[in-house]
């Protein structure tokens, strides 16, 4: 086995984690519950903006699609499952990146050589551009309502992703999208307006219903909903950021608690989707969910110009956070991976090269999504199973490295860490194994 490399940090960086450092240890040393707070809030970050941007523009076209389809009944309770696995998964991360102080593409590369590293690396690029094109068709589709050209709503997302990536040091960039973040709460006053019927919402909590059976079109929504709650981009962001943000293992409570709470808005949001749909256009005559269009028509129709622009401007805002994320996630991977300067702390001019590839990945999804007559729809379905086919093995090897008690010391996986984490993959692999079957051999489904 590969020995782990030495994360190397430019001077620029030296300087600011250890001024962020000093802010974080004088707030810590305070016991005023105001100063207490404000250590909350300064270490808080890395685990909303990734469960948040998980409810990205495909997340929203994927549940709003899976609402009018199959309704309320199995799918309100499998994402708060959903919310469930995400945490233990997402929690992982931040103890390995508090810990090592280096990126999942780093400590991959170290600890298991190129070979692992060249197929973790390109395994997660594939999947981040593909991804993309999913934010991307939010945004357009989304401003579309307003009258907004594709290629222009397309081309303004990455400027103002260039922008918000190339001129803001990491707290500032995080605090920006923190507040780009808090515009997925939308979809919750948007179910309300719907006035759904409550009993049948707790109802679906206590009793899990399979709408037509294992079919495999079901199976494929299915996998649909769990590729969209966990994707292997989100292990190689959160961990990054941790790294960038500048925590200690004297932060991973405080990590773990910013992952628990983006883990309940992320449910939240989810659930008010199919909420959403499922209220008013599941088993309505003439409702479609085709499209992520007919669907926003459709919400127009029963809850007016208001509804629909609100709607709208959810599945932009998040297209918009994801494309952000997504971005750094892939410079973040890539700068570990070749020992380039790596962090959103350093000015472009200096590491160029790693801020490079995110935006070339984004730049080539929203020239995918602007071919004429694409089939986006399908495309965004299939880029949340593929995310699911990818996730095992990205699980995989983060549960070796934190069952490494050479580089994780004390803070390895518990017994019930790891007999869940297993859960989860093998979870993954019999969806997966369910639906390749379904195709292969359908008279079985």
């Amino acid at each position: 086995m590969a020995k782990t490399r030495v994360a190397v940090l430019t001077a620029d960086e030296e300087q600011i984690r250890a001024h962020d450092r000093e802010r974080v240890d004088s707030l810590r040393r305070s016991t005023s519950w105001s100063k207490r707070l404000a250590l909350l809030f300064t270490l808080i970050g890395p685990g909303i903006l990734v469960m948040i941007a998980d409810n990205d523009a495909g997340g929203v076209v994927t549940y709003a699609q899976t609402g009018a389809m199959y309704g309320i009944g199995f799918f309100v309770p499998a994402l708060i499952l959903g919310g469930f696995i995400a945490f233990a998964v997402q929690e992982m991360t931040v103890r390995l990146g508090a810990v090592t102080h280096r990126g999942h593409a780093e400590m991959i590369w170290g600890r298991y050589g190129p070979f692992w590293g060249w197929f973790s690396l390109i395994d997660l690029v594939a999947a981040n551009v593909l991804t993309l094109v999913t934010e991307f068709i939010g945004i357009t589709v989304g401003m579309s309502v307003f009258g907004v050209p594709p290629v222009v709503s397309a081309a303004a997302a990455i400027v103002m992703d260039a922008i918000i990536l190339l001129f803001l040091r990491y707290y500032a960039w995080e605090r920006v999208s923190l507040w780009i973040a808090l515009g997925n709460l939308v979809f919750v006053p948007l179910a309300l307006m719907a006035h759904p019927h409550w009993g049948v919402v707790v109802f679906a909590l206590g009793h899990w219903t399979v709408p037509g059976g294992f079919q495999a079109a079901f199976l494929f929504v299915v996998l649909a909903n769990f590729g969209t709650t966990i994707a292997p981009w989100m292990l190689f962001f959160q961990q990054s950021s941790v790294v960038d943000k500048g925590l200690t293992v004297k932060d991973v409570r405080h990590g773990q608690w910013d992952t628990a709470l983006g883990s309940v808005a992320m449910v939240l949001v989810a659930v008010a989707i199919i909420v959403l749909t499922g209220t008013l256009l599941h088993g309505h005559r003439g409702a479609s969910a085709d499209s992520i269009t007919q669907i926003i028509t459709a919400v127009g129709l029963r809850l007016g110009r208001t509804g629909q622009d609100l709607f709208a401007l959810g599945l932009v805002e998040a297209g918009t956070i994801a494309t952000i994320a997504l971005t750094a996630s892939t410079s973040w991977a890539m700068g570990e991976a070749f020992h380039w300067p790596k962090s959103i702390n350093l000015p472009a001019r200096a590491a160029w090269r790693f801020y490079l590839p995110g935006l070339l990945g984004a730049m080539v999804a929203a020239a995918v999504v602007l071919i004429p007559n694409a089939p986006l729809s399908f495309l965004n379905l299939t880029v949340q199973v593929v995310a699911s086919i990818f996730m095992p093995a990205a699980l995989l090897f983060l549960l070796l490295l934190l069952n490494d008690r050479e580089i994780m010391g004390v803070h390895i996986n518990r017994p019930w860490q790891n007999i869940v984490a297993v859960a989860i993959v093998g979870l993954l692999v019999v969806l997966n194994g369910m639906y390749g079957l379904s195709v292969v051999v359908p008279r079985w489904f």
